[in-house]
Parts: structure tokens; sequence; C-alpha cells
């Protein structure tokens, strides 16, 4: 299996003073995801937690809901010409009668590091195939002192990013604050359909007293990957997309961008935060 970091050599310039030296880079290599032996989708990876990938980007269109529709998977052995096994082919086997969605019609399949799946059918496949509505009864109530903390601690649990600065994060927290997982990818939303399906494979969806946090913007993709797990909470250090507010306004998501220190930006769902103002300035 492909490692998470490499070296390479660098020209290092500080001060005027030029020299050499190795330097630790997150590794990216593509893993194409295949579906009951065909193929469906590329991305573009750091290698590990790849089966958890799988799974997590199944969950994210409508293929798998829960564990018992996933049957197994496997690397492609024979996935070269020369027979060898690159790691970088994984098929996903579905259980007996799961019910495939025609999902290669509606958008392109290459999936890039950093924009996730192109030309997807934005709010309404979402709508379509959205197996659990957003559904925290009671709603689950996150103080905004609570959410402002997260940060740090998910760069705190951050190992890989320690020795390359190149990782996205993304990581569950209970509505206490407890945190139940992180993963590292160099794509955004790879790390949240690591998380995603890590969680379906250990029978935890829908993910439904949790908050998402991620460590770059929010995008449409990743207000999507939530919903789709049931996810009532999405949180990120950086800006969200108007499409992004959009989903999240449509499906009752709570959407926060800009979480920085003590302060945030509070997109839709406000009904879940323990707001302490007696009314919000238009």
């Amino acid at each position: 299996m492909g490692r998470v970091t490499e070296r390479r050599k660098v020209i290092r310039i500080r001060d005027g003073v030029v020299s050499t030296r190795p330097d630790t880079l997150v590794a990216e290599e593509p893993l194409e995801i295949r579906l009951n032996g065909k193929p469906l989708a590329i991305t573009m990876r750091t290698p590990g937690d790849d089966f958890a990938l799988a799974a997590g980007f199944l969950v994210s269109e409508g293929v798998l809901a829960e564990g018992s529709d996933l049957q197994n998977i496997v690397y492609c052995a024979g996935a070269t010409v020369d027979g060898s096994n690159t790691y970088n082919v994984v098929d996903v086997r579905t259980a007996p009668g799961v019910a495939i969605p025609d999902i290669t019609l509606e958008r392109n399949v290459y999936t890039t590091s950093s924009c996730g799946l192109c030309g997807k059918a934005s709010l309404d496949a979402v709508r379509t195939t959205a197996r659990w509505p957003i559904a925290d009864t009671p709603p689950v109530r996150v103080d905004p002192e609570l959410l402002a903390s997260l940060p740090d601690r998910l760069r705190a649990a951050q190992r890989v990013f320690d020795r390359t600065g190149g990782l996205h994060a993304a990581a569950l927290f209970t509505e206490e604050g407890e945190l139940l997982d992180i993963r590292e990818d160099v794509g955004r939303h790879n790390a949240v359909d690591k998380l995603v399906g890590r969680a379906l494979q250990n029978g935890d969806l829908p993910l439904s007293r949790t908050i998402l946090l991620v460590s770059g913007r929010a995008s449409f993709e990743l207000a999507q990957k939530a919903v789709m797990a049931g996810i009532p909470v999405l949180a990120a250090v950086s800006a969200p997309s108007s499409l992004a507010v959009d989903l999240a306004a449509e499906t009752r998501l709570t959407l926060v961008g800009f979480l920085r220190g003590s302060s945030m930006n509070v997109y839709a769902g406000e009904h879940r935060l323990a707001l302490r103002t007696a009314a919000v300035q238009a």
C-alpha cells in the first residue's frame, strides 16, 4: 500500500542563504472505485483508509445506507498490465438485493483532491437520494464556546499535518465536544468520506447527534456528505459556498463558517446553537 508521506529534496532559501535538505510531503495517488466490478469513480487521495473512503463515497451517492448494504471491499489484484497490485483500485461489492441508483449519468465521475465531484446535479441529487432526513429529536444543542474550542482540538490531533503541512482534516465530535474520530487526506471531501465510511462499517449511521468539523471551506460537496450521513451540524474554519448554504437551509443542517477563535458565522440552522443574544441584528 502507498505511503502517507514521501521524501523529496528541496532547495531552501532563508535570508539569502541557499541550502539543500530533504522535505516531507503528503502523498497523493489516484484511487479508482469500482462498484460490483464496474468502474465508477477516480479520486486523488492520500493512501490509507481506502476501504472507508470508498464506503463513505457510496454513502454520499445514496448507494449505501447501513452496514448490511455492504458485502465486502477488496483491492483489485492484477490492476496493472503486468498483473501487480498497485493498491490504487478497490472494488465495492454490495449485498444481494441492494438497489443501485443510476449515478453515472448525472455527473463526471472523475474527482480531484480539491473540488470533489464536478458537474453534480446539486440540490436535486441530494433531495432524491437522501436516505435519512436530518432528524435529531430533540435537536442537538451546541454552545458557541464549545464550538470555538473544537478547531484547536482538531489541529492537535492532526498527526500527518505536523510533518507535512499539506493535509485537510475532518473530525466528528459529540454534542458535548467529545472527539469520536478524525481522518486526514489531501482532499477535504476524502477526509469526510473516510469518517462516514468508518461509521458505516461500525454500524453508526445515521450520525444524528454529532458535529462534523472540517479544516477548510464548507463546499456544497461537504454539506451534501453531512446531510447524507444524517449529521445535523457542519462547522468549517473557512467560508461556505452559496450552494452549501442553500442546501443547509433546505435540509435544516446547521452550517457554521469562519470558525476561528471566539468568532464564527452561522449561515443556517441557528436553532441548534445556544445563543445568548436577545435578538439577531439585521
